[in-house]
This record gives C-alpha cells, sequence and structure tokens, in this order.
C-alpha cells in the first residue's frame, strides 16, 4: 500500500463556508433595519439619536476595554454594533441619553468583555442590560411615548390599556406599530420582515422563534388571553427574532432549541398572567443560564466517539471519611 506524500491531513472541521462573525453579525444588522426606519418614522429622530448614541457608546466602550487589557481590537467584527441596536430598540423615545450609555457599558464590559469576550458570556449582552436599567431606572424604563403632531406625548402601551380595562388597539394598529412602547418593539411587520431575511439567509434557524411565539400563543388561549394581542404586544416578536437566537448563549441542536424556545414562551407567559406588563427579557435570561445543561442533554454523541467515563463509587471507608 502506498502513501501518497502531497496528500495532508488536519483535524476536524473539514466543511468550509464563507460565514465568519462579521458577515453573521452584518446580517443582523441588515435584518434589525426595518426596525429601526420603523422606529424613526413612529417616534421622529428622538429614536434615531438613541440608536447612534447606543452604537457608538458600545463601540468605544470595546475598544477601550481591549486596549486596557492588551486585547486584539474586535469592533470590527460588528458584534458590538449589534448589542448597541439591539439595546436601543428596546428603550423608549424618552430614555435619557445617559442611563442608554450606562446599559451600553453594563452590556459590553461588564456582561461581555469581563467573561472574556464574544463566544464567552454566559447571557445575551442587550437582554442583562436591559433588565439592569428596569432594576435601576424602573420610571424611565416604564415611560413610553408617541409622536403626534411632532411631539413625543406620553402614553399607556397596549398592555397597560390591557391590565386597566381602557379600550383596547385593534389588530392593525398594534401589527403596524401605532402605540406606545420601546422603539424597536412596537412595528410587528418591520420585525417579521427581520425574520424572514434572517430566515432566507440562514443566520438562524425557525426553532426558537416559532417554538418561543407559538408556546406564548397556546398558552396564552389556553389561560384565556387574546393569543394574537399577546403576541403582537411588548418585546415578544424583537425577543424571539433577535435575542433568543443568539449563537453564544442560545443551544446548538435542533432539539435543545425547541425546548430552548418552549422554555422562553412559558416563562414569558406566566410572567404576563401574573399581572406584570413584560416577561420576554427575564425569560431569555433564564433560559440563557440553563442553555448549558440543555445541550448536555440534547447533543448528541459523535459515532465511535468513547463514552465519557463514569464517576467511580467510593469505598465504604472513603465515604466514611
Amino acid at each position: 500500500m502506498t502513501v501518497n506524500e502531497n496528500l495532508s491531513v488536519s483535524s476536524s472541521p473539514h466543511i468550509l463556508t464563507k460565514n465568519n462573525t462579521r458577515r453573521v453579525m452584518l446580517d443582523v444588522l441588515i435584518a434589525l433595519l426595518p426596525a429601526v426606519v420603523a422606529s424613526v418614522i413612529f417616534y421622529g429622530w428622538r429614536a434615531l439619536v438613541l440608536t447612534a448614541v447606543c452604537v457608538l457608546a458600545c463601540n468605544l466602550f470595546e475598544f477601550g476595554f481591549t486596549k486596557l487589557t492588551r486585547r486584539p481590537t474586535t469592533i470590527f467584527d460588528l458584534s458590538a454594533s449589534v448589542t448597541g441596536v439591539l439595546l436601543s430598540q428596546n428603550l423608549s423615545a424618552t430614555f435619557p441619553i445617559w442611563m442608554s450609555v450606562v446599559g451600553c457599558f453594563f452590556a459590553i464590559v461588564v456582561v461581555k468583555q469581563l467573561f472574556g469576550g464574544i463566544g464567552k458570556n454566559f447571557a445575551n449582552p442587550a437582554i442583562a442590560a436591559r433588565i439592569m436599567l428596569f432594576l435601576c431606572f424602573a420610571t424611565e424604563m416604564n415611560s413610553f411615548a408617541v409622536l403626534k403632531d411632532g411631539v413625543l406625548v406620553s402614553e399607556a402601551t397596549p398592555f397597560t390599556l390591557s391590565l386597566t380595562g381602557a379600550q383596547p388597539l385593534t389588530y392593525r394598529e398594534m401589527f403596524l406599530g401605532f402605540h406606545a412602547g420601546a422603539i424597536g418593539e412596537t412595528c410587528s411587520l418591520a420585525l417579521l420582515i427581520g425574520l424572514v431575511y434572517l430566515l432566507a439567509r440562514r443566520v438562524i434557524s425557525w426553532h426558537i422563534p416559532v417554538s418561543f411565539i407559538g408556546t406564548v400563543a397556546l398558552l396564552s388561549w389556553i389561560f384565556g388571553a387574546d393569543p394574537l394581542e399577546q403576541v403582537l404586544s411588548g418585546g415578544l416578536l424583537i425577543g424571539a427574532i433577535f435575542m433568543a437566537t443568539d449563537y453564544v448563549t442560545s443551544p446548538a441542536s435542533p432539539v435543545g432549541r425547541l425546548i430552548f424556545g418552549v422554555g422562553c414562551g412559558a416563562i414569558t407567559t406566566l410572567i404576563r398572567l401574573a399581572g406584570h406588563t413584560e416577561g420576554v427579557s427575564y425569560a431569555i435570561l433564564m433560559m440563557n443560564l440553563l442553555c448549558p445543561y440543555i445541550d448536555k442533554l440534547t447533543i448528541r454523541r459523535p459515532v465511535g466517539a468513547p463514552k465519557p467515563p463514569k464517576p467511580e463509587k467510593k469505598g465504604k471507608e472513603e465515604a466514611a471519611k
């Protein structure tokens, strides 16, 4: 048997792709573009300023931290820009600019970089920062407005209207975004356009968004709530499409993603039915923490791979010690 000397042998993976972090993040930014445009239409220039400040702050904090710690600069992979856009889209149009910068610092430095940078964070940075801002600045995070005659006017969100028994909004108003809320979560049409783009580009799979949204709709119907109102209200769509599908903090296998999505949907529904206006962020964060365990249970062992060694049983004398 002869061996070809020109044959090179290397370790896996052997299937290469042109996709890299920068390309994936660019696709996410393109998918978010309809929501950003809609936010400017419904909330005016203040929404654009808030988005620009968050993107700039996230990149500056990432650049500064990598320089301070003498790590390679990572702002060109666009992950910090994605975090900035996502965080801004989860804030109201009247949210103070300096508070949004605090949120950017928490997302980039505390949640992302202190844990080792991209690929090592335990939770989605934008989700964690939103929860931090809600805990620290509850009044500002719960103040929403809509643009009327060129002026931002305070107004109740669909969930608040539902809880107070006021006249509910029509499905058309909720679908198109004619109501108060975070600047990027109100226009369901824009978010669904982003979902179609991500699926077409194969940046994400259908498992998490469909199981997440479907679970909320099903449980809402079972417990007597309006399923369509629950789906079109709050941050469900932006959370299910753009934040729950984060590669780092979501399961790797299709079965694991379905479990993850169902868990997110169940927790969101329970929080909402308990009388709280929003539960998406908390649901995603809780499932982020469970992600390693879901992976451990659902990722199949490769064919021929050795089984993990079983822990040795201690003898009676060692157990007594």
